[in-house]
């Protein structure tokens, strides 16, 4: 279990941790993704919290997030905006997903994500609480993903999803329990766990219908939108 949670923390993130374990580790039990929230929710917390300017600290602290996560993410949620604003059917759509190269689709979605995860980490009462809450559950999302998620072409994706089960789906939202510890009532937390299910929910819809399925930027992106997502409604359901 100790190799497994090293693999997922090299994919997921920039620490340096040693030597590479070997990825099939995690691969094999990838419901263990929210493990890595923790982790880089708790940096970017500690951080933000020790800043007294509300602002300044949520902007270091999702500054923090995308440091140590190398941005592996947002470059998901950047070419999911290319595939989106791409005109013709779904070959077309899933050429500029797969485009290197960034377009406007991919500067308005994630602008407007990233506007929106400020907006709600600077509301939030506690921004050490709201980022480990974020993290968690939008790795949560990812693990929802690679075990349901059908892929459309090979990748990392697909290698993931061949070795998940349907079930891993309940370990990974047992990963999630420890965050009743958090300074955050019952009915925010509640939102924040709805909001991570709609956007694994929506994105699951989205791919199925405009791409043929889901890569791994899709799943990517899906993290990117659940913090913003539920950074919001933690605020709204205060």
């Amino acid at each position: 279990m100790i190799r497994s949670v090293l693999a997922l923390l090299q994919f997921c993130t920039v620490l340096p941790l040693g030597r590479p374990a070997d990825f099939d580790e995690f691969a094999r039990r990838s419901y263990l993704y929210p493990i890595s929230g923790y982790v880089t929710g708790g940096l970017a917390g500690l951080l933000a919290a020790a800043i007294p300017s509300p602002s300044i600290g949520a902007a270091a602290g999702l500054g923090t997030v995308l440091l140590v996560t190398g941005a592996h993410h947002l470059d998901g949620l950047l070419d999911l905006g290319d595939g989106l604003m791409a005109h013709g059917g779904r070959e077309a759509r899933v050429r500029a997903l797969l485009d290197r190269q960034v377009g406007a689709g991919a500067l308005a979605l994630g602008m407007t994500t990233l506007l929106l995860a400020f907006s709600g980490l600077q509301s939030a009462v506690s921004l050490f609480a709201a980022l480990v809450a974020a993290e968690v559950l939008g790795r949560f999302a990812m693990a929802v993903l690679t075990a349901v998620g059908r892929p459309f072409r090979e990748g990392i994706h697909s290698y993931l999803h061949e070795r998940a089960r349907p079930w891993f789906v309940l370990p990974a939202a047992l990963l999630c329990l420890p965050l009743v510890l958090l300074p955050l009532s019952p009915s925010q937390l509640l939102a924040g766990a709805a909001g991570a299910i709609l956007v694994a929910l929506v994105m699951l819809a989205l791919g199925r219908r405009l791409f043929g399925g889901l890569n791994g930027d899709l799943v990517g992106a899906s993290h990117e939108l659940c913090r913003a997502v539920v950074l919001c409604v933690l605020v709204l359901a205060a």
